[in-house]
């Protein structure tokens, strides 16, 4: 029987991850970040908060409906019910507060000399561009639904927004007519640049539409038009059915169509549209009263101001910065060569994700390379990764491919390369049976001569994706450690061969062996502090969810163990209260670059033990998905790793400390300012410097 969850212990995961993004908020807020910047983390918040729709709140909601008196376990010991009134409560505060600061954000675009306008606002002249560049650019994608009432109502797109038009025609004012037109603004982008006059002007692709209704309805003579922009988030929850004679891939993609016709869990509407109107949508789409009925402005998917453009001075965006040269890795040296003497440890985006091409391409034309093993999550659109797959395999090496089509938002991506791969004779296995292998492992075999079989790897924190190279933290350790080769072989025969059973000594691997590995070593810490000796533990990891681990480091405080946390997304753990956690330090870092490196550090009576991970303190992670960390036994490289750390801990000014009210109070410290990530880069810089004399 499952214990009673004490809700005092814990902060609720759904709770807490609205309070991390809410500091995604901060930054948009934040005088000091660079204009465009602030209106791009704007666009994140709203991106990370859809996502949070799909998934978590659409997952609560099947729970309300299963039992909607029963608190579960997985909510923390929440009711269902209770819990998605909290979180419409807090994302009501949240989305008021982002209404606001984009306001003040439009301000400060006008005194950059840049101004956004609608529709009511335009000149002559530029009427005249509008009017030509609907024409031209947008009337071809643009077709009116106009709903049938003898007919099933049109399932609308998640993710697309929707101008939901009201004709009062000229001659039936009694019967409005009522349509909908998708705004197709993942073919023409989401803001339109005016030419210049005076100011830099922009405009919303919603009101270049709004500007031309007349014509999109030219066969609806109308006394009067109005649009208001909606939007409907649906369940993403992909369900494979059973069926044991398709393939996982048919499977996937069954799901991902069912995906496509999810219920509805939000409804998001201009409060200016006409209330019929508005009881009318409401009714077609089925929202019912779990679901989530949210007014909002004018304009809706702000997501889109990821993407906003910079028509100002440079200084409006974060400064260039171009990734730092490896001292190990020069140009003209086989990167085989390097990791035969040593680890090499590469630090995204500090340092480029092209050496890791770089060794895929030199194995891939070395003739005495035979195979190539990798797992894949998720990966660009344009992958260089796959690219250099295909050329090894056309080179005659055997090579094996892992790829999750799984992996939330990236099925189709993943199915489209699973056939890319297949096509070109790569061997590809698409996911495992009952678990997700969300791992980051390259394996390359060797003949070096006869009866003699080299092999190398590269373990990482992060995924194989040249895009969130650019803007992610994370580390691949790069070795030829035939301690480490050797285990990092047997994750891939335990993909092929689930059901053989594996033992590994220094690698942590779910779900086996990570939940036992990393509870001895808390344990050993526990019994250092117990017998009066130092003990201490230094996480750096994504998310911290799972009660058992969060009870495991309340008992090692409570041991008197030092517990420092660097959790930048959920963290269920309240971290400073008397007697139970009173040794726990918790803080986030939110800042340019999203912080997504895992390191787990142990102080072991002096002899630091650390590792680098693919996975996270969530039962997902421990228990579902096949995950790797990696010992970092190289002196050279733990010093370093501890530096960073280090560094990250020391940061007064984009760090925020966890508590149990949300309140994500800056971490402000005596002495001068310190920002991490600036650090960070000063340091890696002083690093290759130091190396070069």
């Amino acid at each position: 029987m499952a214990k009673k969850i004490n809700q005092e212990h814990y902060i609720n995961r759904d709770l807490s991850w609205l309070q991390f993004n809410g500091r995604v908020l901060q930054e948009a807020q934040d005088v000091s970040v660079p204009l465009i910047e602030r209106i791009r983390f704007l666009g994140i918040f709203s991106n990370n908060l859809d996502e949070f729709f799909r998934v978590r709140y659409a997952s609560i909601q099947r729970i309300a409906q299963i039992h909607t008196k029963k608190a579960d376990r997985q909510l923390g010991g929440w009711n269902a019910l209770r819990l998605l009134s909290a979180i419409n409560e807090v994302v009501a505060t949240q989305q008021s507060l982002a209404d606001d600061i984009y306001a003040e954000l439009m301000g400060g675009l006008e005194s950059e000399g840049i101004a956004i306008i609608n529709e009511t606002q335009l000149t002559e002249g530029q009427k005249d561009f509008v009017r030509k560049f609907y024409i031209d650019k947008v009337s071809q994608s643009v077709f009116a639904i106009l709903p049938v009432e003898e007919n099933p109502f049109p399932e609308l797109k998640d993710k697309s927004i929707y101008l939901a038009v009201r004709l009062v025609p000229t001659l039936d004012e009694e019967n409005p007519i009522y349509s909908l037109i998708e705004l197709p603004s993942d073919l023409i982008g989401r803001f339109v640049v005016l030419p210049k006059y005076g100011k830099q002007y922009l405009m919303y692709l919603d009101d270049v539409l709004r500007f031309n209704l007349r014509y999109a309805y030219f066969i609806f003579p109308a006394e009067h038009i109005e649009a208001h922009t909606i939007k409907i988030t649906r369940d993403a929850e992909l369900d494979l059915d059973n069926d044991v004679s398709k393939t996982t891939l048919e499977k996937v993609q069954k799901g991902l169509a069912i995906r496509e016709v999810g219920n509805p869990v939000r409804l998001v509407y201009d409060r200016e549209i006409n209330a019929e109107f508005l009881s009318y949508l409401s009714q077609k789409l089925n929202i019912e009263a779990h679901d989530s009925l949210l007014p909002g402005g004018r304009y809706h998917n702000k997501k889109d101001l990821i993407k906003f453009p910079n028509v100002g001075r440079s200084a409006l965006e974060y400064p260039k910065t171009d990734p730092l040269h490896h001292p190990d890795l020069d140009l003209d040296r086989s990167i085989l060569n390097v990791i035969r003497q040593k680890d090499v440890l590469i630090f995204l985006p500090y340092h480029n994700f092209s050496y890791v091409i770089r060794f895929l391409r030199e194995a891939a034309m070395d003739p005495k390379v035979s195979r190539i093993s990798i797992t894949l999550y998720r990966l660009a659109d344009q992958s260089r990764v796959i690219s250099a797959l295909i050329n090894a395999a056309k080179n005659g090496k055997k090579v094996r491919v892992i790829i999750e089509l799984q992996a939330r938002f990236d099925e189709e991506n993943n199915i489209h390369y699973t056939e890319k791969l297949r096509s070109e004779g790569v061997e590809v296995v698409p996911g495992m049976p009952g678990l997700k292998v969300h791992s980051k492992v390259v394996l390359i075999e060797r003949n070096e001569s006869v009866g003699k079989i080299e092999k190398f790897a590269i373990v990482g924190t992060g995924n194989f994706h040249e895009g969130t190279a650019r803007i992610y933290t994370d580390y691949y350790l790069m070795t030829a450690d035939k301690r480490i080769v050797k285990e990092v072989e047997q994750v891939f025969e335990f993909i092929w061969a689930p059901y053989t059973v594996r033992k590994f000594k220094h690698l942590l691997v779910s779900p086996q062996f990570t939940r036992v590995g990393l509870i001895e070593r808390i344990d050993r810490e526990i019994a250092y502090a117990k017998s009066g000796k130092p003990a201490s533990l230094f996480f750096k990891i994504n998310s911290l969810s799972s009660y058992d681990f969060c009870d495991k480091l309340y008992e090692a405080s409570q041991a008197g163990v030092k517990v420092r946390l660097i959790v930048r997304g959920i963290c269920c753990l309240i971290p400073g209260v008397p007697g139970l956690s009173e040794n726990i330090e918790a803080i986030s870092i939110v800042d340019r670059y999203l912080e997504h490196s895992r390191v787990y550090w142990f102080h072991n009576n002096g002899h630091p033990e650390c590792y680098i991970a693919s996975f996270d303190l969530m039962t997902r992670n421990l228990d579902f998905r096949v995950e790797v960390g990696i010992p970092v036994y190289s002196p050279n490289i733990l010093r370093e790793i501890r530096d960073h750390m280090d560094i990250l801990w020391k940061d007064n000014v984009k760090s925020r400390r966890h508590s149990k009210n949300g309140e994500n109070s800056y971490r402000k410290g005596k002495g001068p300012k310190v920002r991490a990530q600036v650090e960070m880069r000063h340091y890696i810089s002083t690093q290759l410097k130091k190396a070069r004399r």
